[in-house]
């Protein structure tokens, strides 16, 4: 006798949501919830990888910021608005991603229990981040107030930071070596 093959269209979950992954992700005994939880780690991704974007390219608006030259006043408020709108909008990013985190860590537990330091260091790189986020913020009300002084060498080097901070965090979550 053949077996019907079961279609894959979504499956209701607990308060009327649908789980679009497909069937040979869950194992038969997960609940639904694991599939909530992809989801949520998914847009977590999604969320971080746009706020590190921003985090990336605010320090090269800085680098231009720093060699305008002191007659160039249209140059300087253009690149001081598309600072002050990427700032925003990067703030706007960083919620929902630290939101979503943190979702995932204290609601799913991933990252808890004994032989989880990992996430102790990824945890200190995300509050690093949010220094530099911050960090962002002063420079750019310095600008805007024309008290900056720093040089277009020191912001191509500030700029590296996120990088460094993406790479370790990434390395942490990955290979968990610790």
């Amino acid at each position: 006798m053949r077996q019907r093959k079961r279609a894959s269209h979504p499956r209701p979950l607990a308060g009327g949501f649908f789980c679009l992954c497909p069937r040979s992700v869950l194992a038969p005994a997960r609940s639904g919830y694991t599939c909530a939880m992809l989801w949520i780690k998914a847009l977590h991704i999604v969320f971080i990888a746009s706020w590190f974007a921003g985090l990336f390219y605010l320090p090269r608006i800085f680098v231009n910021l720093a060699m305008v030259e002191p007659g160039s006043v249209a140059e300087r408020e253009r690149l001081l608005l598309m600072a002050r709108k990427l700032y925003r909008f990067m703030t706007i990013l960083a919620i929902p991603a630290l939101a979503l985190g943190l979702w995932l860590w204290l609601y799913y537990g991933i990252g808890r229990g004994p032989g989880q330091g990992w996430m102790h260091a990824k945890l200190a790189i995300v509050v690093a981040l949010l220094g530099y986020h911050h960090g962002c913020g002063v420079i750019l009300r310095k600008f805007t107030q024309g008290q900056m002084q720093r040089s277009h060498v020191w912001f191509r080097w500030f700029n590296e930071a996120p990088v460094l901070m993406m790479l370790a965090a990434v390395v942490l979550v990955v290979v968990k070596p610790f």
